[in-house]
């Protein structure tokens, strides 16, 4: 019994912290040519719910550097804008619920998301600003605030070593938006994404291949009357566990933009974009005060193939751990 309940346990941590990650939320405003999606988010683990009824809570720092040339424009907040470089530094406090682990044979889980950080943004001219008025000077903005909080349902399936979740995420635009201002972490805009992920984990060997594909679909915001394309992206990871505390492996991912922008303030006609990023991943699985499994996971990634979107570098790190679970009956003994 003691076996079982540390195996538990490990699941309990592993499933934490990868469905906690179907619910990131991106960090830029979606006219700079960034996505609600959290692209690098469906890594190892992607399709793993928490395997047992209860409340759970993740901590995740994120850090992007991304930028695009004088010879690249780009419409943020209402401008037109080349040679832009931008900074963000988020923190994303997410709960999950789990109500049940038998929904139709599976596990349903229920979350909220609240993002908060600084954008830092700096372009080299503002080519039209708003109301049209003709700009061409450098310029910088940055700020500390609120985004909109994303709400998600995930619905999880397991089948020996196989694990499937279907998943929803839906950003609601009550955030903090600057208006006419280049630093946002809001999108001021209903945004939803539906993904399916799966993954294949060998515990005996050590092994998770894991894959997540899955489509975005974008309001508009009506402050700039722009409206997003629908978004495509595509993710994989493999990664072995060393031992029953550390994991590391690769990661990688897709994205493209399958249909055009539109709306009054898409300036720069459809704008579509694409962009491909390589990583790698690494966990550290332990018990915290000697009891609660908790996990950080570290992940890392350069992006490359821009089109219409920056291209740069991604950290950041999750801490996940149970807050309170609904253990099954004979699980302590």
């Amino acid at each position: 019994m003691k076996h079982a309940n540390r195996t538990s346990a490990r699941l309990l941590g592993t499933g934490v912290a990868a469905a906690m990650l179907l619910l990131a939320g991106q960090a830029e405003a979606s006219e700079s040519g960034a996505s609600v999606y959290l692209l690098g988010s469906g890594g190892a683990g992607a399709a793993i719910v928490p395997p047992i009824e209860g409340v759970f809570l993740v901590d995740t720092q994120y850090y992007y550097s991304g930028e695009a040339g004088v010879d690249r424009e780009f419409v943020i907040g209402g401008n037109v804008v080349a040679g832009l470089d931008a900074t963000v530094n988020a923190n994303f406090a997410t709960a999950l619920w789990v109500p049940t682990t038998d929904l139709g044979g599976g596990t349903l889980a229920v979350g909220l998301v609240l993002p908060i950080g600084g954008p830092d943004v700096e372009v080299s001219a503002t080519l039209t600003g708003p109301g049209g008025r003709q700009i061409e000077r450098s310029k910088s903005d940055s700020a500390f605030v609120m985004g909109d909080p994303l709400v998600t349902a995930i619905w999880g399936w397991k089948s020996g070593k196989t694990h499937i979740a279907a998943s929803t995420l839906i950003n609601i635009p009550i955030g903090q938006y600057r208006k006419d201002k280049l630093a946002n972490l809001a999108f001021h805009r209903w945004a939803a994404d539906v993904s399916l992920a799966g993954t294949y984990l060998d515990e005996e060997a050590g092994w998770d291949v894991s894959g997540k594909a899955g489509f975005t679909f974008n309001g508009e915001n009506d402050y700039t009357s722009y409206e997003t394309g629908t978004e495509f992206h595509a993710e994989a990871a493999v990664e072995k566990k060393f031992n029953k505390t550390w994991s590391a492996g690769v990661q990688g991912y897709y994205f493209e933009q399958v249909s055009g922008d539109s709306g009054a303030g898409a300036r720069l006609g459809d704008f579509k974009g694409r962009v491909a990023g390589l990583g790698v991943t690494g966990a550290y699985n332990f018990l915290l005060f000697g009891k609660a499994p908790a996990t950080l996971r570290l992940h890392a990634m350069k992006e490359f193939e821009a089109k219409n979107r920056l291209e740069g570098e991604s950290i950041f790190l999750d801490f996940s751990m149970p807050l309170w679970v609904k253990m099954p009956p004979g699980a302590g003994s």
